[in-house]
């Protein structure tokens, strides 16, 4: 099992929920208050038999109008065209952006020939939900167009790919394990989005359940020491992939 990271930038995101690029060499954090700055980086990962895309990305587009996250798959040596499934942790925008590519008034399926796999609960609740983190032009286009593989709780999804609806940072928050019987790989979508958030306990305003996204990322960094998953950092600065150790009470990535 290969993993690719897809890394599609550094942003500032405030109150506004407008995700503007940031360039450290550049930008001055002072310049944009009360802001986070989180980076965005979807993962691939090659299995024998699939190739599979973990979450979207916002969709930005490059200087050529070409999808960002297209061009880091062509780097990794692949074509969009390749990818048979897109796993969903969740549909804020920062996640699901780059489900669809926008160019002026065409707008296409970023990977026409994947399943996307989505928990029913959050597909439902985007719907519903008025914030503006989730953007149902993306999702109304999809379901009109795209496979759309909706899944219950939590499951096997396939013989190497498993999922557990977490909730915690949204209602309906999933996270996936990948496990072909030699490699584990976890992604644990933004309930796990940090190295960072393992090596220190607080509890999130960002989350709708901040205690138990808290409590959580203890458990799966528990798991994940134990049974030496591979975990993918999808907002992760100091680093995007770890394995995870637990030595005296205290995590550490290597």
């Amino acid at each position: 099992m290969q993993v690719f990271t897809l890394f599609e930038g550094t942003y500032s995101v405030d109150a506004t929920k407008k995700f503007l690029p940031f360039n450290p060499a550049v930008d001055q954090p002072k310049d944009r208050p009360a802001s986070l700055f989180i980076n965005v980086q979807p993962f691939l990962v090659q299995m024998e038999d699939q190739l599979i895309l973990l979450d979207t990305g916002l969709g930005y587009s490059n200087e050529d109008g070409q999808l960002i996250l297209h061009e880091n798959i062509k780097k990794a040596g692949f074509h969009p065209e390749d990818v048979t499934m897109v796993l969903m942790s969740h549909l804020h925008f920062d996640h699901s952006g780059g489900m669809i590519h926008q160019v002026g008034e065409k707008v296409e399926l970023s990977f026409p020939n994947a399943v996307y796999v989505i928990q029913r609960g959050e597909w439902e609740s985007a719907f519903s939900n008025a914030s503006s983190s989730y953007h149902t032009d993306i999702f109304e286009f999809l379901q009109r167009n795209a496979q759309l593989v909706f899944i219950e709780g939590s499951g096997q999804l396939t013989s190497e790919i498993s999922y557990e609806l977490t909730g915690a940072h949204t209602p309906f928050h999933q996270t996936f394990l990948l496990d072909d019987g030699t490699d584990k790989v976890f992604f644990g979508g933004d309930v796990l989005p940090e190295p960072e958030e393992l090596l220190r306990k607080f509890i999130a305003k960002y989350d709708f359940d901040g205690r138990k996204a808290m409590e959580l990322r203890e458990i799966f960094g528990e798991k994940a020491a134990s049974e030496n998953w591979n975990c993918l950092f999808y907002h992760g600065k100091s680093r995007a992939t770890g394995f995870v150790t637990l030595t005296d009470g205290q995590f550490r990535i290597q």
